[in-house]
């Protein structure tokens, strides 16, 4: 396993608030989780407790290629932060910080050994850069 960690950042116009609701909720998540317009994201529950299981269906819309991103919540405090961990152990922490009426989306994880970590970390950030013009519209 891993021990590098990436991060990726946004700003997001919005509320602390907003933003979490945003994020959390199934009904938002399968507008804005995939990292372009080639892609969707057809499918995701979240049962936002500890011991709770967050499952995303992410594909390219040609049905070409997709995955399962599943994980396990370890840690939540409401409105600020949320750690869980996929079923390859990698850990993700993710946390919402309120500056002024807007809203810095944090989010650092374990690397993974297949791909580049350039590569993940542009993947992860579009996808985040995905989630910003969601939250913003």
């Amino acid at each position: 396993m891993s021990s590098q960690k990436i991060t990726v950042k946004a700003l997001i116009s919005a509320s602390v608030s907003k933003t979490w609701q945003l994020y959390t909720q199934p009904e938002h998540i399968t507008q804005w989780n995939f990292a372009n317009d080639d892609w969707q994201c057809p499918f995701a529950e979240n049962d936002m407790k500890v011991g709770g299981k967050y499952l995303a269906r992410m594909e390219a819309k040609d049905g070409s290629f997709g995955f399962d991103f599943e994980a396990i919540y370890s840690q939540i405090t409401e409105g600020e932060r949320f750690t869980y961990s996929g079923v390859d152990g990698r850990v993700i922490d993710v946390t919402f910080a309120a500056l002024g009426d807007k809203t810095e989306l944090t989010i650092t994880f374990d690397a993974e050994q297949e791909n580049s970590i350039e590569l993940q970390q542009n993947g992860w950030q579009a996808i985040l850069n995905n989630f910003k013009k969601y939250a913003e519209v």
